[in-house]
């Protein structure tokens, strides 16, 4: 469980500094992401997801 609250915080480090260090890069992904047709967005989400799945499994397995 503790490494699942450390992975937490460490995407909210990340998402944190993209607004804090690069703000004009954020609002321009957020219109360019809501300008984008919803299967692009949804096989983009599927593909990191299983690129963050076979990482933890080559770094944890």
């Amino acid at each position: 469980m503790s490494d699942f609250l450390v992975a937490i915080g460490l995407v909210l480090v990340l998402e944190g500094l993209l607004w804090a260090i690069f703000p004009w890069m954020a609002t321009k992904l957020l219109e360019t992401a809501a300008t984008t047709p919803e299967n692009s967005l949804r096989a983009a989400g599927a593909g990191a997801v299983a690129a963050g799945v076979l990482i933890v499994w080559l770094v944890r397995g």
